[in-house]
């Protein structure tokens, strides 16, 4: 039995955890934390991570970037795992994160639905056999309550695709200036509007012919049950950055 700390757990994704963990058998809810309590718990709640007191194996965080810092410190003080997955950090926060791995299990991701990573594996292999042949654009839609943009999965599939390119240059918006698209960029484009859960294209415009990848997300249960998957696999791991593609080799 893995148990885990919730941040975020009054959160829409704290509640999808909660319901996702309850038809699990490997996995209970020891604690959660957040600002306010949510609704019919039964785990031990906390309004910050100096306040809380459980035993637990592993911290799920889908919260803010405002609360890495004591996130990090607990998890070193009692040698927890930690899955991250909020997103909108800094690179300073980045940094933090792949020190903290240094000395516990730290599982990172922007997005953690299986689809999406796949999608991120070809994208990849898309841009390496294309190269600056096709021009890259990625569009991603979340809902209107989301406070960074682009999306942290956006930046993953822009990341990926720049590891096989000679040159990349993300460009955010192109009203400010006029001039020919350059073969190195790659756009990324966010929408934000009602409840769209997440959607997300790499679209691969070349001469006379066009490549689109796509993957919808239509609930934020396919974002628990990564979650929840990742936690089972970091419990008991030495300490070292983590992501779905070590998941993925684990179950193959």
């Amino acid at each position: 039995m893995t148990k885990i700390i919730i941040t975020g757990c009054s959160g829409k994704m704290g509640a999808s955890i909660i319901n996702a963990a309850a038809l699990r058998d490997d996995i209970c809810i020891a604690a959660g934390i957040d600002l306010t309590a949510p609704v019919n718990a039964d785990f031990i709640y906390a309004k910050s991570f100096p306040e809380l007191e459980c035993d637990a194996d592993v911290i799920v965080d889908f919260s803010n970037p405002v609360l890495l810092d004591d996130l990090l410190a607990y998890a070193e003080a009692h040698n927890m795992p930690a899955v991250i997955c909020t997103t909108g950090y800094n690179e300073e926060q980045k940094n933090k994160i792949k020190d903290a791995s240094a000395k516990i299990p730290v599982f990172y991701s922007g997005n953690m639905s299986l689809g999406i990573n796949l999608i991120i594996e070809l994208a990849k292999k898309a841009a390496a056999v294309f190269g600056d042949n096709f021009d890259v654009e990625i569009v991603e839609q979340h809902h209107n309550q989301k406070l960074d943009a682009p999306s942290g999965t956006a930046l993953m599939i822009a990341d990926a695709i720049s590891q096989v390119r000679d040159e990349s240059e993300y460009v955010y918006d192109r009203h400010a200036y006029r001039k020919k698209r350059d073969k190195k960029e790659i756009g990324i484009h966010s929408i934000r509007g009602g409840s769209i859960v997440g959607e997300h294209e790499v679209i691969f415009a070349g001469q006379d012919e066009i490549l689109t990848i796509s993957h919808s997300a239509r609930s934020k249960t396919v974002f628990a049950a990564g979650a929840l998957n990742a936690a089972a696999f970091l419990k008991g791991k030495k300490p070292g950055m983590y992501d779905m593609s070590d998941l993925l080799r684990e179950t193959d």
